[in-house]
């Protein structure tokens, strides 16, 4: 598929490219081959890295409390020397410029300076079991001398500081371009994003938050990442980075990263460009007291708002009613169908075959919601593989999808699988799908109303369900305008998308000029 563009400024010649760089499975602790890993991530993203936990400098001491959690960690650092050659073979095998990139990484703890994911520029590299953090970057610089590209990028950073969340203090720009902000963890963008902290290792703390260090002054990019645990990058919902790159290779997707030309996602591919004075997401905007602010939204679901945010604080909220009298009318249909799978009883298996067809109008493209098992803690027994999905694209209007759903685990994990489908027709488009066997179809203008469901047997047994249609005027948001900062250099800009259905998406920051200034006055206005 061709990566998605946008003429919005900064970002000629770069195209949209999402992946996972911090996942597990069963080569540390976790569950499932590090080969069913590569080839679940294959299924709905453009790169991954499948990490390792490596090292952990300041493990606790095995006291009776925690004998349990001590074990567990040091057993899975074992583990993952006895096959580091081997997970390179795997990373490096599952490489292909152009189709799918792969990058070697493991993970390093510490209580003090919070968990970090490092990261090497080729499918090689090595553990690092360093003392503390600045003996890592010492054999990271040593590693640069040699030609050898790294990152140490801090993640779960909201915990905060001595439970294994970032310190800003110790934290600098050197081998960290961007922080991972968003996670199964949850979201760390500031004390009140969404998402909030649920683990057992505690709550949000905002010292922890990206906001807090980029009020200190510090310069990074945002990211997502699954650290899902069972052999699924990419799974839907958990935490996903995108990045605007030339092409889809090892070299041109590390420098997205390196520029900061990188957002976070939570799991939908929202196309989102963001630039302030015609310099994009991650960049350095010469110092100006007028700033145009210019931002591009292609989402895949109904966009709830888009807001725009200074130094942390939200300077203008583009609502739904807002961004739709911006759209006007349309005649025809373009924008998005869905579809999942799922439901029923908790822990019984329900095995799908799905076979979809766009009837009356053109596919565009497919963009799958597939989510892998919510398995972290140690398991008493391990299936034979961690593949449970196959899709692929069985015609120019049609795909079809074999997978296995075992009900949502709680009323608030959503273990459904399905798809996003962009279409152009009409209100006599029709999308079909052959369930085991069964035909349901419906069409746009049908769907338009509303989402419509269906079960494979009686009361309480696996359902499927069509989305509402949404049309193209409900995904997208061109927006302009200006916000008049007269000594205000150093501010930050970032921008936040949340859709209808609980998909976000948050935009590197940009800045301008350096820090100083002091914001004497200010306005925001729309442009034009």
């Amino acid at each position: 598929m061709t990566a998605p563009t946008t003429d919005a400024p900064g970002y000629g010649g770069l195209g949209l490219y999402v992946g996972d760089l911090h996942n597990h499975c069963g080569i540390s602790y976790g569950h499932g081959p590090i080969e069913d890993a590569y080839a679940n991530a294959r299924l709905q993203l453009d790169f991954a890295s499948v990490t390792g936990h490596g090292w952990w400098h300041d493990l606790p001491e095995r006291t009776p409390e925690l004998a349990g959690l001590v074990d567990y960690h040091t057993e899975g650092f074992a583990r993952l020397a006895d096959r580091w050659e081997h997970v390179q073979e795997v990373t490096a095998a599952a490489h292909q410029d152009g189709r799918f990139v792969t990058f070697q990484s493991f993970e390093w703890h510490s209580l003090a300076h919070g968990d970090h994911c490092v990261y090497f520029d080729g499918p090689r590299g090595e553990i690092i079991r360093a003392a503390d953090l600045e003996g890592l970057r010492v054999r990271l610089r040593a590693l640069a001398a040699e030609g050898v590209r790294t990152w140490a990028i801090p993640h779960h950073i909201g915990y905060g500081t001595g439970r294994r969340g970032i310190d800003w203090s110790s934290y600098t720009e050197e081998f960290a371009p961007v922080v991972e902000m968003m996670s199964m963890h949850g979201c760390a963008e500031s004390d009140e994003a969404p998402r909030t902290y649920l683990h057992t290792m505690g709550p949000r703390d905002t010292a922890g938050t990206a906001v807090h260090g980029l009020r200190l002054g510090h310069r990074f990019g945002l990211i997502g990442s699954t650290d899902h645990h069972s052999a699924f990058p990419g799974s839907h919902g958990h935490g996903r980075l995108a990045v605007w790159a030339p092409e889809l290779t090892r070299p041109a997707v590390w420098d997205a990263v390196q520029a900061r030309r990188t957002y976070a996602i939570t799991g939908d591919r929202i196309l989102l460009a963001t630039s302030v004075n015609g310099v994009p997401m991650g960049g350095e905007a010469p110092s100006a007291d007028h700033r145009r602010i210019e931002v591009t939204v292609r989402g895949r679901d109904a966009l709830d708002h888009v807001e725009v945010v200074r130094n942390g604080v939200p300077i203008h909220r583009f609502s739904r009613p807002e961004l739709l009298a911006a759209a006007g009318q349309e005649a025809g249909f373009d924008g998005t169908l869905g579809f999942a799978v799922g439901w029923g009883r908790r822990e019984a298996a329900v095995r799908w075959d799905v076979t979809l067809r766009v009837e009356g109008g053109e596919l565009l493209d497919v963009q799958p919601r597939l989510r892998g098992s919510e398995t972290v803690a140690p398991a008493e027994s391990e299936p034979a593989g961690y593949r449970p999905h196959d899709w692929r694209r069985t015609g120019p209007g049609e795909l079809r999808l074999r997978t296995v759903t075992e009900g949502n685990p709680n009323t608030a994990t959503d273990a459904t699988q399905g798809f996003s489908l962009a279409v152009v027709g009409d209100d006599r488009t029709r999308l079909t799908a052959l369930v085991n066997g069964v035909e349901t179809s419906y069409s746009v203008g049908e769907l338009r109303q509303g989402p419509r469901t269906g079960f494979i047997g009686g009361f309480v047994s696996g359902a499927f369900r069509f989305d509402r249609a949404v049309p193209d005027r409900e995904l997208t948001a061109d927006l302009d305008l200006v916000d008049e900062r007269p000594g205000g250099d150093g501010d930050f800009y970032h921008v936040r998308v949340r859709q209808l259905n609980d998909q976000w998406a948050w935009s590197s920051p940009t800045w301008v000029g350096r820090a100083g200034g002091g914001g004497r006055a200010e306005s925001c206005r729309r442009a034009g």
